[in-house]
């Protein structure tokens, strides 16, 4: 699969086993270890789905001394 070359070079850390790994199924498909990294985030997020709950439990009370206008300036406009 060609990929497109606006992309970001990023350097991460894989263990041996991690890496032996790849380098055999990169053999095995005939593919570049790139490849191999490309797929697996692509198959990673597309059934990512980002928990709202979580997101909105760290934030709450974030802004606790935040006034509030009343509901008679929300309808200015």
């Amino acid at each position: 699969m060609l990929r497109c070359m606006a992309a970001t070079r990023t350097q991460v850390y894989l263990t041996e086993e991690q890496r032996q790994r790849i380098d055999e199924l990169a053999a095995v498909e005939g593919v570049t270890l790139a490849e191999i990294v490309h797929r697996a985030l692509d198959a990673y997020f597309s059934s990512y789905v980002p928990d709202a709950s979580a997101s909105l439990s760290r934030t709450f009370g974030a802004l606790a001394n935040i006034e509030v206008p009343s509901r008679d300036e929300w309808q200015r406009g």
